[in-house]
Parts: structure tokens; C-alpha cells; sequence
């Protein structure tokens, strides 16, 4: 499987949204409410506006699309959000979806996103997947926990950091 991976544009939106949605509902079924997943497709078209934002600017927000040039991958990434962040750089998001996985995507998104800096980033305690992805890259959980906010119905994260590669 050949992928490109680009720099998203606000015109990418209603894409980058849907394959977001899609991958939530792929990764997290076992974790979340069909409540949850009937709210996220009813605030699709919400979201592609907040998205357009979000999409305007240079920090890292690349998609990776297949052959049919269809969305299959994300990663997002800029300053970090938390005051006692360890490394300035977080990885906000990064997701692929399942027809991708084993095919070296996620590792491509990584690098393009954050390269070999040191960085962190969030990943919901329960996802032993992620988590393995993370530590292959050097990502070592810090002690930090946090709760996702009550429209993720509070599912609980845990801090990675990765003080950078040699």
C-alpha cells in the first residue's frame, strides 16, 4: 500500500472529519457509548468548521491519503498544552484507519509530524494498542493522569513523553 502524506488545507475539512469519526468509531467501540457515537455523527457538520480553523495554520497537520486519494491517516501536532508539559512539542493526535494498520503508516505520520524531537503526548489509559505503538517509538509513560472531559464520558489518559532520539 503507497501512501502520500501532505500538509492539510481548510479544504481538507469535511474529509479530514469524517475519517476522524470513522477511526473513533473503529478504535473506540468497546470504550464508548452509541450515544457518543450518535452525538459525534450529528456534529459533523459542526466540527468540519471548527476543523477549517484548526487547519489554517503551519504546524504539523498532515493527512495521508491512499491510492483513490481517499483520507486514511492523520496526525496533528504543535506547542504543548500543559503547564508542567515536559517537552514543548506535543503530539496531539494521530490516527490511521484500520485498513492501515501493519503497513508502516502510523510510524510515517509520526515522523512527519514530530520527527525525532522530544515530544508527549495523551493516549487513553485503556488502549494497550496505542500504547505499544508509543513505546516502540520511545514514548515512555511519565506518571501523569488525567479525565477526558464529560462529553468523552471521563475515560481516563495517561502522559507519554519521549525526551528525543540519539
Amino acid at each position: 500500500m503507497e501512501f502520500q502524506i501532505r500538509q492539510a488545507t481548510p479544504e481538507d475539512a469535511d474529509a479530514v472529519v469524517r475519517m476522524h469519526t470513522l477511526v473513533h468509531e473503529e478504535c473506540y467501540v468497546h470504550q464508548l457509548s452509541p450515544e457518543f457515537f450518535r452525538a459525534r455523527r450529528a456534529s459533523i457538520p459542526e466540527r468540519v468548521e471548527q476543523r477549517r480553523q484548526f487547519l489554517a495554520t503551519t504546524d504539523p497537520r498532515l493527512i495521508a491519503l491512499d491510492d483513490s486519494n481517499e483520507v486514511v491517516g492523520l496526525a496533528d501536532a504543535g506547542p504543548g498544552h500543559d503547564e508542567d508539559g515536559p517537552a514543548a512539542l506535543e503530539l496531539y493526535t494521530i490516527y490511521t484507519l484500520r485498513r492501515t494498520h501493519g503497513s508502516g503508516l502510523g510510524s510515517a505520520l509520526l515522523q512527519a509530524a514530530i520527527g525525532d524531537s522530544p515530544a508527549y503526548l495523551w493516549v487513553l489509559e485503556d488502549n494497550p494498542r496505542a500504547q505499544a505503538f508509543y513505546l516502540k517509538h520511545g514514548f515512555r509513560p511519565d506518571g501523569s493522569r488525567k479525565l477526558l472531559p464529560p462529553e468523552w464520558e471521563e475515560l481516563p489518559e495517561i502522559r507519554m513523553v519521549r525526551r528525543g532520539k540519539p
